[in-house]
């Protein structure tokens, strides 16, 4: 089951204020965690679809808690995502060995707070969330609850049902593996913004050589159709390669290339005949564009018509 919005079981901001006597214990502790756990499941998942779904599991098994024999509500609350996201993620592991064509995270329109936290944006690219994709599911647990949401190892040990001396160890070997595929840097949001803006010239207006001058040489382009829309089957790399392909595709459609925010870092809203097609996210290196990642999936693009809330 997938959903893009809350169902009548999990409470919403806008549920409990229309509540006659305010809300009970278990709906506030939820609510007032909610942008986190939602942060929590998507960093695992990649999926906001999937998140949702993660949240309506753990709101289920919360209603249930007794709240008197719970000492840190947020802890408790955290550790029920992450089993939850955690089983979710071995069954789209699965799934994903059938997926038609390259996988690519579920896009979200972001806010500029998300931004500001350089950490959380880093955490929330593309480029780092394909990173984490090469992890094993508790690998992934570990380093997301540790590296991004600063968790101790105790917290990090109750949600996954490790001692903290594994979890100590899974971090060390998570980290190690992160660090050997990771962006070799961070990049200021500016850098992205400027390469965007060429890019974007570029292809709207058909200058070849001025792509050319804004793709790295060995520039990879990625994109996600889902088997629904048409979208290159395997990984293209090299300028010359991806700036022929992206002309000449756009040569044929009316496309209009529009800036927005998406999970944290500038990118381009696609949109053909008015109505949105592709959302495309970039990795710069030294102000060229070294990673291309174009979403085409319709089932993935239900979170760019409004901001998500993300917190740590």
């Amino acid at each position: 089951m997938t959903s893009d919005h809350s169902t009548p079981s999990e409470p919403t901001a806008d549920t409990a204020a229309r509540s006659p006597g305010g809300t009970d214990p278990a709906t506030a502790a939820f609510i007032a965690h909610r942008s986190l756990l939602f942060t929590v499941a998507y960093e695992m998942l990649g999926s906001a679809a999937d998140a949702e779904d993660v949240l309506q599991e753990t709101w289920l098994r919360w209603s249930g808690v007794a709240l008197d024999e719970v000492r840190d509500r947020r802890a408790y609350l955290v550790r029920i995502t992450t089993r939850q996201s955690l089983t979710r993620l071995r069954t789209l592991g699965r799934r994903r060995e059938s997926y038609v064509g390259s996988w690519l995270p579920e896009p979200l329109l972001t806010a500029p707070d998300v931004a500001e936290d350089a950490e959380l944006a880093d955490s929330l690219s593309m480029a780092m969330l394909l990173v984490l994709e090469t992890l094993a599911p508790t690998e992934r647990a570990v380093f997301v609850l540790r590296e991004v949401f600063d968790l101790g190892y105790g917290e990090i040990a109750d949600a996954v049902d490790k001692s903290p001396a594994a979890v100590r160890q899974i971090a060390h070997r998570a980290r190690a593996h992160v660090a050997a595929r990771r962006p070799r840097e961070a990049v200021s949001k500016a850098s992205t913004r400027e390469a965007l803006e060429a890019f974007r010239r570029a292809t709207e207006t058909g200058d070849l050589q001025g792509l050319l001058d804004i793709l790295a040489p060995d520039v990879v382009l990625l994109g996600d159709g889902g088997g629904v829309k048409q979208a290159v089957p395997r990984p293209i790399v090299g300028a010359d390669k991806v700036a022929r392909l992206l002309l000449g595709g756009l040569s044929k459609v009316t496309a209009a290339l529009r800036p927005a925010q998406v999970n944290g870092h500038p990118a381009l809203i696609v949109r053909l005949d008015g109505a949105l097609d592709t959302v495309v996210t970039a990795h710069v290196d030294n102000g060229l564009i070294t990673g291309l990642y174009a979403v085409r999936n319709p089932e993935k693009l239900t979170h760019m018509d409004r901001d998500t809330a993300l917190s740590r």
